[in-house]
């Protein structure tokens, strides 16, 4: 009997001891290898708080601030910390009401009780002053720092982009992105959003019982700061880019303004365009509906990088270069221009031309004759080579294909393949006259106003260019990625391009454009008229000046404004007297421009 009770004094002594074994085995888990209750603990004297970093600021290529910050505050909930206090009062002073206090309190305790979120976005400095001097009233709410963006002038929205709360899409890809941070979407805010993004900080901050800040947690020892994200120098010009859209108001186009020595793009104009400003603070997502619902004005629309347009006359200098590098022309060849042969009309002028009269006299004749060499060639087996290798020089043009700009949304344009008319017209069943509009710039051929744009820098150039890009630099270093210092030559002879440039100087001087020349300044330009199946022709020009060390290369698309010596001529010719001299001689042009309204207003959020 006795050694059955020392048997059990035994088995309940051993039970104790593993139970404290289990004890201590757990509380060594809790403690040391799991942080959650500890976090959990801390969590109810520690409010970390999350420093937002100020983006970069945008400067243009003459130093002047484009894009800079603006203070706003997020009001954040933690809403096991809320007590009892006077709603009415809390909205007054926030400026909401009480259907949106009920909402925003729903939400908070549904993402969590006792972690924070957001409660109001994007207060403004002056209902955060208001605010804090009664926030001690209001147990549970904090106020954490952002940043706005703010513009010094109301222009330039398609090459800026914006900045918009990240979505869960975006939080999934990329783990550096937190619910509640903003990235940059479109134009440089978003093709540079890693480096002027900066990075976040945090400070941990001690609180009482009321939620009230008591102090640094570890005397901020483990505060981390945030970091400005670096500064960008953009290429543009911002007293041309808002000359230029001035220009363009109550119209529905695009200008693009390249410096050709370097890529750089100076000007880049979508019309209509809008306030970049609308799409700031908490407006934004109700003027980005509204926007983006005008399907009429269609202000979102990038029309410089996302519009194929058939180029017209202004691709006829392309054909040229062509013809004459392949050796179906030289400079003195000749074509009669009969109008109406191979079913091109054309323009009344001195008959026969040789290659520099008819750039300067547009002559449809001369380019359909041209272009019909091209491709029956008899150095090439088929058509189908023959054309091919007119492509291959077209896309060492950049059309057809994406130029690699620092642009996200660019398009390609569209030029066919030889596969392409096989299957439509069938194999070895079309011929040079089949498709001959495209000598012309018609038909088939789709280019951007970026690419047209880029194709007259090369001009400009004498055989080459580099890839458009709209920034110039990237924070103190001055960094600037290699693609855009690469040089890209082009496989045709310096001599052919003279001949190209003597006939553009003509179309100015003396030609179909002859309007809109300039005493001092020397434009080498072409006209061109794109017709539009839609509706009225589009007008369109293209010009680089001055003719001999050139500063500046400009494509012009006004639509549905008929003949290009009409109205994109005298956008371009303003632009680059504007651009070269810093004012405009001729008012009484400048003026006709001005006035001129062809229906591309503001959009209906901006009216």
């Amino acid at each position: 009997m006795k050694d059955s009770f020392i048997n059990r004094k035994y088995v309940i002594m051993t039970l104790i001891v593993l139970a404290i074994l289990g004890l201590l085995v757990r509380l060594f888990i809790i403690q040391v290898i799991k942080n959650s209750y500890r976090i959990s603990a801390d969590n109810n004297v520690l409010r970390y708080v999350t420093q937002y970093p100020a983006r970069g600021l945008i400067y243009d290529r003459n130093g002047k601030l484009i894009v800079f910050n603006q203070a706003a505050y997020d009001l954040m909930v933690i809403p096991a910390q809320t007590s009892k206090f006077d709603t009415l009062g809390f909205c007054d002073l926030l400026g909401i009401s009480g259907d949106l206090f009920r909402k925003q309190m729903k939400a908070a305790i549904n993402y969590s009780r006792r972690a924070p979120s957001v409660f109001l976005k994007q207060v403004s400095t002056e209902t955060y002053a208001r605010f804090q001097e009664k926030m001690f009233l209001y147990p549970g709410f904090y106020v954490q720092p952002r940043t706005l963006r703010k513009y010094s002038k109301p222009v330039a929205a398609h090459i800026l982009g914006y900045v918009s709360e990240v979505d869960d899409n975006i939080t999934r890809k990329d783990p550096y992105y937190k619910p509640g941070d903003y990235i940059g979407k479109s134009g440089i805010e978003e093709a540079y959003e890693k480096e002027i993004r900066g990075r976040r900080g945090v400070k941990i901050f001690l609180v009482d019982v009321y939620s009230r800040i008591k102090g640094s947690f570890a005397n901020g020892k483990k505060d981390t700061l945030a970091i400005q994200g670096a500064n960008i120098t953009s290429s543009i010009d911002l007293d041309l880019q808002a000359y230029g859209e001035l220009l363009m108001k109550n119209k529905r186009g695009s200008v693009v303004a390249i410096e050709p020595k370097t890529g750089e793009v100076l000007t880049l104009i979508s019309a209509p365009d809008y306030d970049p400003a609308l799409l700031v603070g908490r407006v934004r997502s109700e003027n980005f509906a509204k926007l983006q619902s005008d399907s009429v004005q269609q202000p979102l629309f990038n029309r410089a990088l996302m519009a194929s347009y058939p180029p017209g006359s202004t691709f006829k200098p392309i054909n040229g270069l062509i013809g004459l590098q392949e050796g179906v022309i030289t400079p003195e060849t000749r074509f009669a221009c009969n109008r109406g042969y191979l079913f091109v009309a054309c323009h009344v002028h001195p008959s026969p031309l040789n290659i520099v009269g008819a750039i300067g006299n547009s002559c449809n004749a001369y380019f359909c004759q041209t272009y019909r060499k091209v491709l029956e060639n008899p150095a090439y087996n088929t058509i189908s080579d023959a054309y091919e290798k007119w492509r291959e020089y077209l896309n060492e043009f950049g059309f057809g294909n994406k130029l690699g700009t620092d642009f996200v949304n660019e398009l390609k344009g569209f030029i066919p393949t030889s596969e392409y008319f096989d299957k439509y017209y069938g194999k070895n069943k079309w011929k040079a006259l089949t498709v001959i509009s495209m000598a012309i710039g018609q038909g088939e051929v789709g280019a951007t106003p970026l690419q047209m744009a880029n194709m007259t820098a090369a001009i400009a150039n004498r055989g080459y260019f580099y890839t458009p890009h709209i920034v110039k630099s990237v924070g103190e270093d001055h960094v600037i990625d290699e693609r855009f210092t690469t040089k890209h030559q082009i496989d045709i002879d310096t001599a052919n391009f003279e001949e190209i440039v003597q006939g553009m100087e003509e179309a100015v001087n003396s030609g179909t454009a002859a309007s809109v020349k300039l005493k001092d300044i020397i434009i080498c330009g072409k006209t061109g008229t794109a017709q539009n199946p839609h509706g009225a022709n589009h007008s369109v020009f293209i010009a680089f000046a001055p003719k001999d060390n050139p500063k500046i290369a400009i494509a012009v698309f006004v639509e549905n404004a008929g003949f290009g010596a009409t109205y994109a001529a005298p956008v371009a010719s303003l632009m680059i007297e504007k651009y070269l001299k810093g004012e405009i001689s001729n008012k009484a042009l400048q003026q006709r421009i001005l006035d001129l309204n062809l229906g591309g207003n503001k959009s209906e959020s901006e009216r």
